[in-house]
């Protein structure tokens, strides 16, 4: 477990080629949110050698998941998001999925007169090279529970195949899909940081893409709640965070249960 206070460029500098298993992180949303007097630091050359390095110290096969969302200026969405995306691209990362994290009520900062109200946030899973570990969770209730498979599967030609596994009865659970429907963090519970991701979001990443005693990084480390979902399903954890108020609030609340 290492938690470091600073700037996490500076840090990443210091850590070895290939050393991360996984990375899980929520960077700053443009202009969304305020968060501290440093905020003005992050800008599109911040970011850019946050994605270069981390493409050098993923291992072959690891993954970053990269959570993030647009603020709207001047009446149009600023699409940095996707800039991040096709930068991860060039850096020589694959875009593995793209997943959508539905919040399934209001939590941005804006007017909503003239448009819906977004409740979802992207999540980039960035892979190096050809994933190594997906262990996916299947929780998606069946509503053909106890019925047999049966049915065709369209070819990359059109042509339709039989399934493989006709005749095999439908389990209860299937896989899950991409889109992850969990409410954001309630503003009067456990606000330890004004855009907490919740812990369950992060636990379900940490156990998709990795395996016990995986190396899992966070370098925008917040109140720290990769690092407990990393206690709690037995990764290691290294993050760094820049603001020292929600540093300290991560090193407690990690160290708490260890």
């Amino acid at each position: 477990m290492i938690l470091r206070h600073g700037d996490c460029i500076e840090f990443m500098k210091t850590m070895p080629d290939n050393s991360i298993d996984m990375t899980l992180t929520s960077p700053p949303y443009d202009n969304l949110r305020e968060y501290n007097k440093n905020n003005n630091l992050w800008d599109e050359n911040s970011w850019k050698k946050i994605i270069l390095d981390l493409y050098r110290i993923t291992k072959d096969g690891g993954i970053v998941v990269w959570v993030v969302a647009d603020a709207t200026i001047n009446g149009s969405e600023t699409g940095t998001s996707f800039k991040q995306a096709l930068f991860a691209i060039d850096c020589g990362f694959k875009l593995h999925d793209t997943m959508i994290w539905n919040k399934g009520t209001f939590t941005a900062v804006g007017s909503l007169k003239s448009r819906y109200a977004p409740v979802f946030e992207y999540m980039f899973i960035f892979s190096k090279g050809c994933l190594k570990i997906f262990n996916p969770i299947k929780d998606r209730e069946n509503k053909h529970f106890g019925r047999k498979k049966h049915g065709t599967f369209t070819q990359k030609d059109g042509t339709q195949k039989p399934l493989s596994s006709i005749g095999k009865p439908i389990a209860k659970y299937g896989q899950r899909f991409n889109i992850w429907e969990m409410p954001a963090e309630k503003s009067n519970l456990n606000r330890f940081h004004p855009a907490m991701f919740p812990e369950k979001l992060a636990h379900d990443h940490i156990v998709s893409w990795s395996n016990e005693g995986d190396v899992v990084f966070d370098p925008f480390m917040g109140s720290g709640t990769t690092g407990v979902a990393c206690v709690n399903t037995k990764r290691n954890f290294i993050g760094c965070e820049l603001e020292k108020g929600y540093f300290d609030i991560a090193q407690k609340r990690i160290e708490s249960i260890l």
